[in-house]
């Protein structure tokens, strides 16, 4: 089958965002406590940026109800889901119960923690930078937890994962 070239614009927004969603991608939930108490963003805009210093990034949209609250928080975790976390992506998707009847622990700079995370990491703002209609948030590394297990994943607009061979 041959390629078929288009080149992005208001007419093919969405032939774009499926191309893009050929690449299959981790699922996170960042955590902070904003003015309003604690807050979870389900998230599939991250990436591993830099080791010296230890530089992580991640892309909130600006649509979001919450944008601000994200965007300018000092401190956050990211939480990496794994396969059996996959009832995490409703709660704290849009209109979701988030935090409600939880009583979660909390990192040392107060990002509530979500437990059995595949890998978490606590990150201070370092920088951030424009990116369309998302905004490019860089977090320095301040620690990081890892664990077993299969990774949720995210590609064409569904969820699911694989189990690492032996």
């Amino acid at each position: 089958m041959k390629d078929i070239v288009k080149t992005p614009d208001a007419t093919t927004a969405r032939d774009f965002r499926d191309a893009l969603g050929r690449f299959a991608t981790g699922v996170t939930i960042i955590t902070l406590t904003g003015p309003d108490g604690p807050a979870g963003f389900t998230a599939n805009s991250f990436a591993s940026v830099s080791l010296d210093p230890p530089l992580v990034l991640w892309s909130p949209a600006r649509s979001s109800s919450r944008f601000t609250t994200f965007a300018t928080a000092p401190h956050y975790t990211i939480h990496i889901l794994g396969l059996d976390q996959f009832d995490l992506i409703a709660r704290f998707g849009r209109g979701g119960a988030g935090f409600a009847d939880m009583a979660p622990e909390v990192s040392p700079e107060g990002s509530p923690i979500l437990p059995d995370a595949l890998a978490r990491f606590d990150c201070a703002q370092h920088a951030t930078h424009d990116g369309g209609d998302h905004l490019i948030i860089l977090g320095r590394v301040l620690r990081f937890t890892l664990r077993e297990g299969a990774p949720l994943l995210f590609s064409q607009g569904a969820y699911g994962g694989f189990q690492h061979g032996g």
